[in-house]
């Protein structure tokens, strides 16, 4: 059995937070080690050829939530990330007809006022009341969540702190209350009256979630997705070279100051000794020793699968098998002839909507708020969505390494499509459910699947599979209101730190969540060289 005994840092998994946590640390002057079990790093933020000629963002497609802080702090852009903008979003509705949501404020009022005047009057105001709680909610992503429960000096000094902090928000506070509390579509409805207006805001509420518009605290999941500072609507941009010029930068960045990076090892356990984390074991018989362990992988897998349960308090495996991980999501990625062509495009192109773009890059299909709930009334009894909401996104439009000449890439993100089945098998159900999307998608653009060359499905079964992301769910877990902050992923254990000395999380698993952030990478660096620096761990 090979051991390797000359680390500081043993990180578990080569997705983004994990190669930011060990880039931080490496920058710091710790001896990390990335221990990935493919043989490529990036998780779920890698570029793979999946038909000939034909390369995708295979599961994460749109950068959005990456910070800029990450970004500077951590030289990506010298390190070959670009970032090409992408089309405001573009809806099209049934007919010929189209709705267009922008960061520019007075081209997505003309695009409202199309529908309802009133709408398009009041969403100035709208916009600031959203941005207002945005900018506080901006500020949390960076903050380590205390534990309210504990009766020590630190623990009071550390909630004070955060409550000064913070004390200036006033009115804002039941601003984020209704956020995280409301339901998408009572939300907005206390601001827009057409449906089709709701739908547009509404629609970031389902993705990646397993939920409707109509279901309680589903506000917070638009939030989540508009919190992005690039260009776009919601700050959403592509990536020159696909999602996995993220983590290759990422990984680059880090090497410069002596991080390692080793694939194909998958890690089986997590060791430990008296109390304390001692290293880890692969499947193939390695040994990787620390007294520091970081798990980039989801606390189901750290929790359930690497730790002997006689090592953790009883009650922190039942709650880590309680959060909610069930995944309705699902990806195709499309090699074609041309990209989706859809009747409105024309007439939006003669009004000016999509600005300096000829082709919408960015587009939601739902025309209104019932055909999303409607998507999600489907899975929740146990069926894939007859109609299901669709995001096709063409980066080839902007990016030419991604296709060969004249052909385009599609990458189609939407939901429902559950886990598991009711009274059913996916074996059975792929190809049906396939064909049913390709036919909604050629409601919106008439001809499209003429066009296809191929495709790759990917279902929440297949995501988990190939990223070992619980159930498949992009976020490691629903962004609910107990499932956020304090309780992200468990009570008493939300500040990045594990049960055992030494052990920390780094993932989506941990707040502010999922998403291709990087925040909970950079989080845990920070609190693991707060504890070095107080010497609470050896080394």
């Amino acid at each position: 059995m090979g051991t390797n005994s000359e680390h500081d840092v043993v990180i578990i998994g080569g997705g983004h937070n994990g190669l930011i946590c060990g880039a931080y640390l490496a920058k710091a002057g710790l001896k990390v080690v990335v221990v990935e079990q493919h043989d490529i790093v990036g998780g779920a933020a890698v570029t793979q050829e999946f038909h000939p000629g034909f390369r995708a963002s295979t599961f994460s497609y749109l950068m959005s939530l990456l910070h800029p802080k990450i970004i500077a702090e951590l030289n990506l852009k010298q390190h070959g990330l670009e970032v090409l903008p992408c089309s405001d979003m573009f809806s099209p509705l049934d007919g010929d007809d189209y709705i267009v949501y922008s960061d520019d404020i007075a081209r997505t009022q003309a695009s409202f006022a199309r529908f309802n005047e009133r709408d398009a009057a009041i969403y100035p105001e709208f916009n600031a009341y959203l941005y207002e709680a945005a900018e506080v909610i901006r500020k949390l992503l960076f903050e380590t969540p205390p534990d309210p429960t504990k009766r020590d000096w630190k623990t009071y000094k550390q909630i004070g702190s955060l409550l000064w902090k913070y004390r200036k928000i006033g009115g804002r506070f039941f601003q984020i209350c209704d956020i995280l509390t409301m339901s998408a579509d009572d939300y907005l409805r206390r601001w827009f009256e057409d449906p089709r207006i709701r739908a547009v805001l509404a629609y970031y509420a389902s993705i990646g979630t397993f939920g409707g518009p109509k279901t309680p605290g589903s506000a917070y999941v638009i939030m989540h997705h508009i919190m992005g500072e690039h260009e776009g609507a919601g700050g959403w941009g592509f990536i020159r070279g696909g999602m996995g010029k993220i983590t290759e930068a990422i990984a680059a960045s880090g090497r410069m100051n002596g991080l390692e990076i080793v694939t194909g090892a998958w890690v089986e356990q997590v060791k430990v000794e008296n109390g304390r984390v001692s290293g880890v074991a692969t499947r193939d018989g390695r040994e990787f020793d620390a007294n520091i362990v970081v798990s980039n992988a989801s606390a189901k897998a750290l929790y359930l699968n690497m730790i002997e349960a006689r090592h953790l308090p009883d009650e922190l495996p039942r709650d880590i098998r309680n959060m909610r991980t069930f995944s309705t999501a699902f990806k195709i990625n499309i090699a074609c002839e041309r990209p989706p062509r859809y009747p409105g495009l024309q007439k939006a192109i003669d009004d000016g909507a999509l600005g300096d773009f000829t082709y919408p890059t960015y587009v939601h299909c739902a025309p209104d708020i019932d055909y999303l709930e409607q998507a999600y009334d489907e899975a929740k009894h146990g069926w894939y969505s007859s109609s299901p909401f669709l995001t096709p996104v063409v980066p080839t439009v902007v990016d030419d390494t991604l296709a060969p000449e004249g052909k385009h890439v599609v990458n189609l993100f939407g939901g429902h499509a559950p886990y598991e089945l009711k009274n059913g098998r996916w074996e059975d159900e792929k190809e049906n459910f396939t064909q049913n999307v390709f036919r909604t998608l050629d409601r919106f653009a008439p001809g499209f699947s003429d066009d296809v060359i191929a495709q790759e499905v990917l279902l929440a079964p297949d995501i988990e599979a190939r990223v070992n992301l619980p159930q498949g769910h992009i976020f490691h877990g629903e962004l609910a209101l107990d499932q956020l902050f304090f309780k992200r992923p468990a009570p008493h254990y939300a500040d990045y730190r594990g049960p055992l000395t030494g052990l920390y999380m780094c993932g989506s698993s941990c707040h502010p969540g999922g998403g291709v952030s990087g925040i909970p990478g950079h989080n845990a660096a920070r609190e693991i060289l707060k504890d070095l620096r107080k010497r609470a761990l050896p080394r």
